[in-house]
């Protein structure tokens, strides 16, 4: 280590094993680094193909112990890995991001308090931890969408309630855990921003994407994102950096935002990882999500992302292995969505598809956004998602 730079040829290590894990060891070991992954699952699909796999729960003391010996930085694969775990491996190693920001973002009271605090608008809301905060909602929150305020991801721990009726019933329903009821807003769509920021406090961020959601899990990205005037864009890529600056963030962030019918823009939920809906970067972008955490974690110089392919990223759900109203398996037609032109398959060595499991993503990338848009709507045809 030089200057606090982390060069290639040594260790780095990652909290968490599923697919945004594997995709940053695979990242870490093109750029020249060996990796440690430290996730109970011994087929989990980042341990498979890391150097070191330290099998173990995220508050193991040993397996902490192991990970901070073997790594020279350590960063997390998503947001519900333990802080506790995080501030651990911080007492002699660098960690990115911090303990303290990925506790933020684990509550959603938390998260919406610190986008307030930032001056980024946020839905109307409450926050409900008692019955006396049950009563007292305003009825203008109604109809909204009663969310768990910890432990919620891909429309999980969400109900959407209209009358207080349905909100008590809810709140019944999730077993009076801490909630917030937020007000449902006139949508128009959803865009997200990914941006890295250095120990420095450099920032360099990826350009708009536009998300199309289907039961509450990501379907399709969409760069550059339709419908986004420069204007929105500017302003939900300030609002991020802006938001990663006040966490004093190190590491890849994602902001979620709500475009509503008006025109005006709400700050959805954040996410302190690369995100589902960046993943089209390692086919369309000179340097990917993955590689830029690399980056923030080793403080190697950042660089602006530059688009070199205008793209569409379909997720790959387990739905697709199953015959549709069957428990019948196939396996879908990978051959013939290959011989698309800008077809890329990317799997996630995941031993068993479920319905609405992420199983994988495939990005097409095209000359046009017109091109990319007609290969992925065939590429959709062919593996029985519906079109977009």
């Amino acid at each position: 280590m030089s200057n606090g730079v982390i060069l290639p040829g040594a260790t780095l290590g990652v909290l968490g094993g599923g697919q945004l894990g594997r995709m940053f060891v695979q990242a870490a070991q093109a750029m020249g680094y060996a990796t440690a992954v430290l996730d109970a699952d011994p087929t989990s699909p980042a341990g498979l193909v890391s150097h070191h796999h330290v099998q173990t729960g995220y508050l193991d003391a040993e397996g902490l112990a192991r990970m901070a010996q073997l790594s020279a930085a350590v960063t997390t694969e998503f947001e519900n890995v333990p802080a506790q775990a995080l501030d651990t491996l911080a007492a002699t190693l660098p960690v990115a991001p911090a303990g303290a920001a990925v506790a933020v973002c684990q509550d959603r009271a938390r998260e919406k308090a610190h986008f307030t605090g930032c001056g980024v608008p946020c839905a109307p809301h409450a926050v409900i931890e008692t019955a006396a905060q049950l009563a007292a909602a305003g009825d203008d929150l109604l109809p909204g969408i009663l969310k768990t305020a910890r432990m919620g991801y891909d429309g999980k721990g969400q109900i959407r309630v209209k009358t207080r009726a349905e909100l008590q019933a809810a709140w019944d329903e999730l077993q009076h855990v801490p909630c917030v009821l937020e007000k449902m807003l006139p949508l128009a769509f959803e865009v997200s921003v990914i941006v890295a920021r250095a120990r420095s406090g450099q920032v360099v961020n990826f350009p708009v994407q536009r998300n199309l959601h289907r039961d509450g899990i990501l379907a399709l990205t969409t760069v550059p994102a339709p419908g986004v005037s420069a204007e929105l864009a500017a302003q939900t890529i300030a609002s991020a950096r802006k938001i990663a600056a006040s966490l004093n963030y190190v590491g890849v962030l994602c902001v979620e935002f709500f475009v509503l019918q008006d025109g005006s823009v709400v700050a959805n939920e954040m996410a302190p990882r690369p995100h589902n809906s960046g993943h089209h970067t390692i086919d369309a972008f000179d340097v990917s999500q993955f590689e830029l955490q690399v980056r923030t974690m080793t403080n190697l110089p950042l660089v602006e992302p530059v688009l070199h392919s205008p793209c569409l990223m379909i997720n790959l759900l387990g739905d697709l292995w199953f015959e549709p109203g069957s428990s019948q398996q196939r396996e879908p037609d990978w051959a013939g969505v290959l011989a698309l032109s800008g077809t890329h398959l990317h799997l996630y060595g995941k031993h068993e598809a479920r319905q609405g499991r992420k199983m994988g993503h495939l990005t097409v990338t095209g000359a046009t956004l017109a091109a990319a848009t007609e290969v992925a709507q065939q590429a959709a045809a062919l593996l029985g998602i519906e079109p977009f």
